[in-house]
């Protein structure tokens, strides 16, 4: 009997391997002779990157490509081959052709990972809508909503969070029997940005601050996706069969369920009574649809929505947590903008308007943005029609793939000076031995190449948003508390400060920064609480 099952198993056995013979031959031979008549085939890089863009995808998966293309780049120069028709380049003269204003290099499929799906519908947003008509159409109806006015007009949300966090910080770190314990600030700052976030697009927090964790683990579900986003965006075809495919059997982490929370808040929205004047980001995204009912469906409000949430919440956060980080591990840069703002005059919580103009701490978050930008992987475009003219005279042939990483042009030598490596918010300054006019060359060659939010015409939408609340948030802690020194590494009563890094889409993000916290009871106003202002300012005192 048992010979019988052997015999009946060995045909199979047999019918796979000639399967797999087959397709091997047909595809082997297929990718070397397309590697030779390729037209990037002269662009020096890894050998196996001639072939397939697996071996990109496995260097994501390692989380390893920052440092993989800085070293390829210091082998190879300024242009590198890392997959069948993918360049990286890392030339700063170069930036402004491969992401112009005009628009003229599309976004690659890359990006189609990152569309949702929702009841089997493919919604696109203005993050990952590879179509330069389609993007300004989607844009077109909500573009005033991230003006500076507008989002000046909302700031109160804002300040309301903001004190919040700082209500949570002192009564769990600070005050009372909790005097001198450990805050992991990192995780406090994550917390808040994703309220700051909820409150301004749906009119309340989200929960995370009140909780004290991720309770609805929707910030590990937006970590989950994001490294789906990156890993399966170096073979975007992929998706199509993983997790765009609703017969795989293995689940993968993507955007679904931010679709879905978008849309019963949309459901929630649209099915009350309650008729008053548009307050949040939500409501006018549906008096959007309702003005231009050609453009705007429920669809796009939920592309909008999702925008908000994993654009606005997780790129701040990180941002926020990397200035923090890198002002405690410069006691220098920390009292020299504890100084500036001390001579402010600056409200609690602290106004955009007040903290706009200080020069030092708009120093400091420069370079904060400079030395830990959030894009951590190549922002990819497609050359278009007439090709791409490198400086040594080589040209990159339409349809190609290329683009640059944030990590390393902004460690540019050429453009930041030769310690690009270190964390110096002089460096945005005047130095004393310069004349106005060198300053300004200088100034503008570093802001040329500043990719903090992207740049050319698909530059994030949500930049006004962010700085707001990064001028905002990095004031108010910096001038409210007080993060004491006793050695190198380490702050007063044990805290520690820890840099972990890992990556997640073309996120990289900053782990744990343990500290601790003493609140300097000085400055607060009236000798009131976070609390009691709280509560003040609420109407409820």
């Amino acid at each position: 009997m048992l010979d019988h099952q052997h015999q009946g198993e060995m045909p199979y056995t047999s019918l796979i391997v000639k399967i797999g013979g087959v397709v091997f031959a047909i595809i082997v031979p297929y990718l070397i002779f397309s590697s030779f008549i390729s037209p990037i085939k002269d662009i020096p890089g890894p050998w196996l990157a001639k072939f397939t863009d697996l071996w990109r995808l496995m260097d994501f998966y390692s989380g390893t490509q920052i440092e993989t293309q800085r070293r390829l780049h210091k082998k190879f120069g300024s242009a590198v081959r890392i997959g069948p028709n993918m360049v990286s380049l890392n030339d700063p003269a170069l930036f402004k052709t491969v992401y112009s204003t005009r628009g003229q290099y599309l976004k690659t499929d890359f990006y189609k990972v990152n569309d949702a799906m929702q009841n089997g519908n493919r919604i696109q947003n203005v993050f990952s809508t590879r179509d330069k008509a389609l993007h300004a159409k989607y844009m077109r109806p909500i573009h005033k909503l991230f003006s500076l006015h507008h989002i000046l007009s909302q700031e109160h949300l804002f300040s309301r969070t903001l004190m919040q966090l700082c209500q949570h910080l002192e009564e769990r770190f600070i005050d009372g029997e909790n005097t001198g314990l450990t805050c992991d600030l990192a995780q406090w700052i994550e917390f808040y940005c994703w309220d700051v976030d909820g409150e301004v697009t749906f009119g309340q927090p989200m929960g995370f601050l009140k909780a004290g964790g991720d309770e609805t683990g929707m910030i590990h579900a937006s970590e989950l996706s994001q490294r789906y986003f990156g890993i399966v965006g170096q073979m975007p075809w992929l998706d199509v069969w993983l997790g765009k495919n609703a017969r795989c059997p293995i689940k993968f982490p993507t955007f679904a369920r931010t679709a879905e929370y978008c849309a019963q808040r949309v459901a929630e929205r649209q099915a009350s009574s309650d008729k008053a004047p548009p307050i949040d980001f939500l409501d006018h995204y549906i008096e959007a649809k309702r003005l231009n009912p050609e453009t705007v469906t429920d669809n796009e409000i939920i592309g909008y929505l999702m925008i908000n949430i994993l654009a606005g919440a997780d790129t701040t956060a990180i941002v926020t947590k990397a200035i923090v980080y890198h002002v405690l591990s410069n006691p220098t840069v920390h009292s020299r903008l504890r100084d500036e703002l001390d001579t402010a005059n600056l409200s609690f919580p602290a106004t955009y308007n007040e903290t706009k103009d200080l020069t030092y701490l708009d120093a400091v978050i420069r370079e904060g943005m400079r030395i830990h930008p959030v894009l951590g992987g190549i922002v990819e475009r497609v050359v278009p029609a007439g090709g791409l003219n490198l400086p040594d005279g080589r040209v990159i042939s339409p349809g190609v793939l290329v683009g640059m990483n944030p990590w390393l042009i902004h460690r540019n030598k050429e453009i930041y000076g030769q310690d690009s490596n270190a964390f110096r918010p002089e460096r945005w300054l005047r130095h004393a031995f310069e004349t106005q006019d060198d300053y300004q060359r200088r100034l503008r060659r570093m802001k040329d190449t500043d990719f903090s939010f992207g740049a050319g015409s698909r530059a994030c939408i949500g930049k006004t948003f962010a700085l707001v609340e990064i001028f905002k948030t990095v004031a108010t802690l910096f001038h409210r508390y007080n993060f004491p020194r006793r050695s190198s590494g380490q702050l007063g009563g044990g805290g520690l400060l820890s840099w972990i890094t890992y990556t997640l889409h073309f996120l990289v993000v900053m782990g744990t920064s343990r500290i601790q916290i003493c609140i300097r009871v000085m400055k607060l106003e009236q000798g009131l609480s976070s609390a009691d202002l709280f509560k003040l300012s609420s109407g409820q005192g």
